[in-house]
């Protein structure tokens, strides 16, 4: 569907339309059996996927546009993100599944058009159109009308099988997000090499290690001399200021969940924060070392200076409040404005787009003001 006056980074963000003549679903299709935990036990996963022949095609807005769209498909799915990073031919994510009961019992009903069965409803106006829902609102209304609950239940089950279902979700993001990107660009033909790769993680070193791996890869990449200073990686958008990346970093490292700014344990003679905690094993895994190559081609593998691990570690993992200010704003300012609320409002008039607006907050420790910005990449239109 065309959408006049929407740019191509607003148009991932549009919710599924409603089809023509009524609701149905594509077959799934065979796919092949991958490890993973039981339905009732919760699964960490790191899942990669390249593009086909590796080539370089993603530019700056196209990272951003895959980021919004996994953050949409996520929250849908019922899956938790703990970090991720987008590089120019590949994804990796790193994925908490919960466990599919307990997410769905929430929409469980013992009766007919009862409150679990609205509230899955209301669910799926994460992805779905207004006029896509009154269709299947009206699907369902008339299956009832003839007697046919089974059917009924059959529909809603369609739905609710998509949830904390780890192919699934990264069937459909990769598939939204090449159909997005094909039209934008005018091309046909697969975008992705194959299917994705998933490896199940153990909690705890294991979990910490291939996280660090994940945010380390701009560093390895040789893009950036730090990880805060690659936007499109979890760790980035944490200190950014991103509350649901924090907490799957906090995840990560056995922090209380809502431990970021606050201390959660002591270390040594001190307590650590969240974000301490993380950047202090960040740097220690991305410490630059020699590489396992042939001895006429030795080399140092792409990494963090030994001289800034080690000022990292010395802090037990402090931020300087500067430095995080810093990559803050320079976080924000890639909009097209910064400043207070009041700023943005009387700076962009009758432009002001309330729902465009994100507060997302840029403060100093003793200072009760905070800085905001329309999250938009200039020229891009990021919303």
């Amino acid at each position: 569907m065309n959408e006049p006056g929407l740019s191509d980074l607003e148009k991932i963000a549009l919710p599924t339309g409603a089809p023509l003549g009524g609701i149905y679903f594509h077959d799934q299709g065979r796919m092949h059996r991958r490890v993973t935990a039981a339905p009732e036990e919760t699964g960490l996963y790191h899942v990669m996927s390249r593009t086909a022949a590796g080539q370089k095609v993603f530019g700056e807005a196209d990272k951003e546009a895959f980021r919004v769209l996994m953050w949409r498909m996520a929250k849908f799915s019922g899956v938790e993100v703990l970090t991720y990073c987008v590089m120019d031919n590949h994804f990796h994510l790193l994925l908490r599944i919960p466990q599919r009961e307990k997410f769905v019992a929430r929409f469980d009903c013992d009766e007919p058009e009862g409150a679990g069965e609205e509230r899955l409803l209301e669910h799926l106006r994460l992805l779905y159109s207004k006029a896509y829902l009154d269709m299947l609102r009206r699907e369902i209304l008339e299956l009832r009308e003839q007697g046919k609950e089974r059917e009924v239940q059959s529909l809603l089950g369609r739905y609710k099988r998509r949830f904390c279902d780890l192919s699934l979700f990264v069937k459909e993001l990769k598939e939204r997000f090449s159909r997005w990107f094909n039209k934008k660009y005018s091309r046909k033909g697969t975008l992705w090499m194959a299917r994705f790769k998933s490896v199940m993680v153990e909690n705890g070193g294991c979990l910490q290690t291939m996280a660090a791996y994940i945010d380390l890869n701009p560093v390895r990449a040789g893009l950036v001399k730090k990880p805060e200073d690659y936007r499109w990686c979890g760790y980035s958008e944490a200190l950014g200021g991103s509350k649901r990346m924090r907490r799957g970093l906090c995840r990560v490292t056995g922090w209380p969940i809502d431990s970021w700014e606050i201390t959660g344990k002591r270390v040594g003679k001190r307590q650590q924060t969240g974000a301490e905690a993380y950047r202090e094993m960040l740097f220690e895994k991305g410490l630059e070392r020699e590489g396992d190559t042939s001895p006429e081609k030795r080399r140092k593998r792409h990494g963090l200076k030994v001289e800034a691990v080690r000022n990292v570690i010395e802090s037990g993992g402090q931020l300087a409040e500067a430095e995080l200010v810093m990559h803050r704003v320079r976080w924000f300012s890639e909009g097209v404005a910064l400043g207070s609320e009041g700023f943005l409002r009387r700076t962009l008039g009758s432009s002001f787009d309330a729902q465009a607006f994100k507060s997302m907050p840029v403060s100093t420790s003793g200072s009760s003001s905070a800085w905001y910005s329309l999250s938009r990449l200039r020229g891009a239109g990021i919303g």
